[in-house]
C-alpha cells in the first residue's frame, strides 16, 4: 500500500492537476493526503487584506475539504501563505512547512506543480518540494511527478525550460466523473467555457490526453525523480 502526498499551491490545484489520479489511487487502496500551501483569493485585491477576505478564505477551506473527501483523500493540510505572493515569503519557511507534514506522513510518492508554470506560486512550490524531498539516504519519497494546471501551465511563454513535456500518463476514464464532481465543490474558482478552468474544458483536456495515449481519458505528468 502506497502513501501519496499531493502538494499544491492553492485550493483547487490538487483537483485540477491530478484529481482523477487521486480518485483512482484511493479506490485502489492507496493512502492519499493533500497539502495546500496558500490561502487563495487575497490576490484579487491590490493589497493583501485578510480581514476583508476572511469569510471567503474560510469558505474555500470548506470547499477543499469537501472536494478532497469526494476524491477519497484521508486528510487535507491547509496553510495560509499569501496568494500569488509566495515570492514575498522566505523560501525556507515554505520548505519547513512541507518538511513538517512530509516527515509525519513518510510518503512514497509526491505529486506537485510543474516548474514552468506561469503562476509564481506554482514555481515556488516546485522549488520548495525539491528542497524538502532531497534524496538523502533516509528520505521516504522515492517518486516525484509534476502536473499541469489549466490556465497556468499552458499560458507561460514556451521554451525548453517552461514547456510541459509529460512522460507519464494515468488512465482516469473510470475516475474522471469523480474529478469533475470534486471540482464542482470549488464554486469560487470555476470559470465559464471556453476558459481552461471550466468543467467542460477540464473534461476535454482529459479526453485529449486520453486520445493521445489510447485511453478514453487520461491525466499527464512529468517525471521529476524516481529512486529504486
Amino acid at each position: 500500500m502506497k502513501t501519496i502526498l499531493v502538494i499544491a499551491a492553492h485550493p483547487d490545484d490538487e483537483v485540477l492537476g491530478c484529481g482523477g489520479t487521486i480518485a483512482r489511487l484511493t479506490s485502489e487502496g492507496s493512502n492519499v493526503y493533500t497539502l495546500i500551501l496558500g490561502e487563495g483569493v487575497t490576490s484579487r485585491d491590490r493589497k493583501r487584506d485578510l480581514a476583508k477576505r476572511e469569510n471567503e478564505i474560510a469558505e474555500l477551506k470548506k470547499q477543499a475539504e469537501n472536494a478532497n473527501r469526494i476524491l477519497g483523500v484521508k486528510k487535507v493540510y491547509t496553510f495560509d501563505f499569501p496568494d500569488n505572493r509566495f515570492d514575498s515569503v522566505p523560501l525556507l519557511d515554505i520548505i519547513k512547512t512541507i518538511e513538517e507534514t512530509k516527515d509525519g506522513l513518510k510518503p512514497d510518492i509526491v505529486f506537485t506543480h510543474h516548474i514552468g508554470d506561469l503562476n509564481i506560486d506554482h514555481q515556488v512550490t516546485f522549488k520548495a518540494v525539491m528542497a524538502a524531498c532531497r534524496p538523502t539516504i533516509d528520505e521516504s519519497v522515492k517518486e516525484i511527478y509534476s502536473f499541469e494546471i489549466p490556465s497556468s501551465t499552458e499560458w507561460n511563454a514556451p521554451s525548453s525550460l517552461t514547456y510541459f513535456m509529460p512522460d507519464y500518463f494515468v488512465d482516469v476514464n473510470k475516475s474522471l466523473d469523480i474529478k469533475i464532481n470534486a471540482l464542482k465543490e470549488y464554486e469560487m474558482e470555476l470559470r465559464d467555457f471556453p476558459h481552461p478552468r471550466s468543467l467542460r474544458a477540464v473534461e476535454l483536456n482529459a479526453k485529449q490526453w486520453g486520445v493521445k495515449m489510447g485511453f478514453e481519458a487520461a491525466e499527464a505528468f512529468k517525471t521529476v525523480r524516481i529512486r529504486t
